[in-house]
């Protein structure tokens, strides 16, 4: 305080006259207040349509979970309990669990070799547009894909072309797969799909063994005229041939003009349960077995007639969800790559030259210097993934066919046709929706944290 000395005495000034606040702090606190009634009107429409499409359906959400399915009557936990007792829906659960374990790790481990190997290509950059180009395809454009990629029809599936293609390359399938002899035909059915004459065979007598059941469109491209061979010697000689004439007309037993040799069937010479001797039938049929063969049975081994292989059943009960986890990581590996490949770029050269001066080889300087340095790189992209896949919908729903989707089946997918339909149990829905809130809060509160530990470093 001032004071004013009046006649050697020290005075108070009045009241009126002291110093009050500066005109600056005046200002400040204008301008202060000013800027928060600004940014509160910016805020406020972000804030009413969070309010009124994340929290508001989030309340709801919980509110509906514990009312009946027609919302009128308080159910209690009951929808929830339901989550843990309908197989259909611990299917559901289950194959969560198996997303968030697998689809994550694969694609950041993929995505992480992915960067390292095209930083020592001169074609890097190509490599890396042509992994990241399936992120440019939406999740339905890549389920039809997949799900063409996946057909059992090996004409039609690329993914079984390819394993037919490397199965036929060790082991040739039939090429007669549903013949089989008629009721007036010398043969019989042997057991275990083979087929055998109903006498013994006897040298100097031509043996006929027609068959039936065979398109003439799949016999051998190179199968000659059926005929009847000469007796010769003390050999057994018969013909194998397809008993049918296109168009119409011949007669069972008999080889006519127009029928076709079975190219390359096995004849085997069977007596006492041993196989004595065996041949293999020509373009025409024509079949010789020796001598040793007079007195024994013929027979058409099972293998004359096993069935085509027609590769994996990708879209089956027990590989649906691994299929379709394929398609993920072939859609998010190229996320992940771009994501590492940029905090790669970023690594301080000069440790990894240190390293490998020091005589450590590349193996070596990956696991225990680019690894470590990536590790908050790597997390990024785990966490952002298996938030990801926790939120799977549209692959399952495309992929799987009917026949496998509850196999398939993911809490998205339960959500929605728990939600949805004649039979649509909101109640039920409404607690899947909750669960999967729960679910992803503790990750999305670990990515929160390690945010804040990144920006305090």
């Amino acid at each position: 305080m001032t004071t004013v000395k009046t006649g050697g005495a020290e005075t108070a000034p009045p009241a009126d006259k002291r110093p009050g606040p500066s005109a600056t702090a005046r200002t400040l606190r204008s301008v202060t207040g000013t800027r928060r009634v600004v940014a509160a009107a910016f805020l406020l429409p972000a804030l009413v349509l969070l309010g009124a499409l994340v929290v508001y359906p989030i309340v709801y959400s919980v509110y509906r979970s514990f009312l009946d399915q027609a919302g009128t009557g308080f159910v209690g936990l009951d929808n929830y309990k339901e989550l843990f007792t309908d197989d259909t829906i611990r299917t559901a659960v289950k194959n969560n669990a198996i997303w968030v374990v697998f689809a994550p790790t694969v694609s950041t481990a993929l995505g992480l070799i992915f960067a390292v190997l095209t930083e020592r290509i001169r074609w890097g950059t190509a490599f890396k547009l042509i992994v990241f180009m399936p992120m440019a395809i939406s999740m339905l454009a890549a389920g039809i894909i997949f799900r063409l990629v996946y057909e059992q029809a090996p004409e039609r599936g690329v993914a079984n072309a390819v394993a037919v293609g490397v199965h036929d390359t060790f082991a040739q399938s039939s090429g007669f797969p549903k013949a089989h002899p008629l009721p007036v035909h010398p043969l019989k059915a042997g057991g275990g799909g083979s087929f055998v004459t109903k006498e013994t065979v006897r040298a100097g007598q031509p043996v006929s063994l027609p068959l039936v059941g065979v398109v003439p469109a799949k016999m051998p491209g190179d199968a000659q005229p059926a005929k009847v061979p000469d007796a010769s010697g003390d050999g057994i000689t018969g013909t194998a041939w397809l008993d049918f004439t296109k168009g119409g007309g011949g007669k069972p037993n008999v080889v006519d003009p127009k029928e076709l040799g079975l190219k390359g069937i096995t004849v085997e010479a069977v007596r006492d349960g041993k196989v004595v001797a065996s041949a293999t039938a020509g373009a025409d049929g024509v079949f010789t077995l020796p001598a040793s063969a007079d007195g024994a049975q013929l027979r058409l081994p099972a293998d004359n007639f096993r069935e085509p292989y027609n590769g994996v059943d990708w879209l089956g009960p027990s590989l649906v969800t691994p299929g379709i986890i394929g398609s993920y990581v072939w859609m998010w590996a190229g996320f992940a790559m771009v994501l590492i490949a940029a905090g790669l770029a970023g690594l301080p050269r000069e440790l990894l030259e240190a390293a490998r001066v020091d005589g450590a080889n590349e193996w070596q300087v990956f696991r225990r210097i680019t690894v470590p340095m990536l590790a908050p790189v790597l997390a990024v992209v785990l966490v952002t993934l298996m938030i990801n896949v926790l939120k799977i919908f549209d692959l399952v729903f495309i992929i799987a066919p009917g026949s496998s989707q509850d196999d398939a089946n993911v809490l998205a997918l339960q959500l929605y046709r728990s939600s949805f339909g004649t039979d649509a149990d909101l109640g039920v829905g409404s607690a899947i929706a909750v669960l999967l809130l729960l679910l992803v809060i503790p990750v999305m509160l670990f990515n929160i944290r390690r945010i804040r530990k990144e920006g305090r470093r």
